[in-house]
């Protein structure tokens, strides 16, 4: 049932992927052929099967996924790797194989927290109100969205977006099957078949294999979309769209004791404030989230720390 108009800055994108969901060794494949920078035709160009050994539709899907989890951006028709993505990807970076719980939630922060390239999983996480779901109600709403937004996309192209949106993140039997393997966000294990009939559910809970690290990158990026003012409360940073709370499915009490965290993790450049009811978190100093991201890997400014 739809509930009430939502507008959306972005424009809705509901395709790009070509029905592939994102496999686990793509984006150190497209980090290689990236480089410093390439054109993005790259991607499509005959030789593409040859250089990314992948047909060229799911060259093309790489490409959507590599620019979705925000280990990539794309100006002026040249793709090349963001920050994050030389900081994680590269030969010498922290997890050039993604063999680390670390970076599949942050490819999963910016999958699932932003609208722009992958809306269907923005909406799921941050506007359905219930726990469980089945395709076609959340079918209905978005398709309600794009009316209310005037996007175009049919109700063909919803439902296979839906159906990707659920075979990246839903951990599935038949693995072994080709047009299954590796969906790299379901290691999350973030939503699961809740009973027959085609329902799912959202696990909802404290995520022990989320850093602190990885929740403050999220917590420093989410504040600056929204201004950058100098406290967000605990309710914007639970129950807001796009907030760490939404996206990484935290309960309350789970990010409490994160928020309580992190003066020790930002040398006390962000505070947790709880006084007269009103718990909130403060900046006091700068403080760039990603220079934390090393603690996530077992590292020190890039080394490795002491065991």
């Amino acid at each position: 049932m739809h509930r009430g108009s939502i507008k959306f800055d972005s424009r809705g994108q509901f395709a790009g992927h070509e029905t592939f969901p994102l496999r686990l060794l793509w984006l150190k494949k497209a980090y290689d052929a990236v480089g410093d920078g390439v054109e993005a035709r790259t991607f499509q160009e005959q030789d593409a099967i040859a250089r990314f050994g992948v047909g060229r539709n799911m060259a093309a899907s790489m490409r959507y996924w590599a620019l979705a989890t925000g280990y990539f951006d794309e100006r002026d028709k040249l793709i090349f790797a963001t920050a994050l993505g030389a900081k994680i990807l590269a030969d010498e970076g922290l997890d050039p194989y993604l063999e680390q719980a670390a970076t599949v939630w942050l490819a999963h922060w910016h999958v699932a927290g932003k609208p722009d390239m992958t809306t269907t999983a923005y909406y799921a996480f941050n506007h359905l109100s219930a726990i469980e779901f089945d395709p076609g109600t959340l079918l209905e709403e978005l398709f309600a969205l794009v009316e209310d937004n005037g996007w175009r996309a049919t109700r063909g192209t919803l439902k296979r977006d839906i159906e990707v949106f659920l075979r990246s993140y839903v951990r599935r039997g038949d693995a072994l099957n080709e047009d299954a393997a590796e969906p790299l966000l379901a290691e999350l294990a973030i939503i699961r078949e809740a009973r027959l009939g085609g329902w799912y559910e959202f696990v909802r809970g404290p995520k022990p294999s989320l850093h602190d690290a990885v929740f403050a990158y999220a917590l420093g990026d989410y504040w600056e979309r929204n201004g950058g003012a100098t406290t967000l409360t605990v309710e914007q940073i639970c129950y807001a769209p796009g907030s760490p709370g939404r996206v990484f499915k935290l309960d309350e009490d789970s990010v409490i004791t994160r928020l309580m965290r992190l003066g020790d993790l930002t040398s006390g450049a962000w505070q947790w404030v709880d006084t007269a009811g009103l718990r909130q978190v403060q900046r006091t100093a700068p403080f760039d989230p990603m220079s934390t991201l090393a603690l996530a890997y077992g590292r020190i400014d890039g080394v490795k720390a002491a065991a």
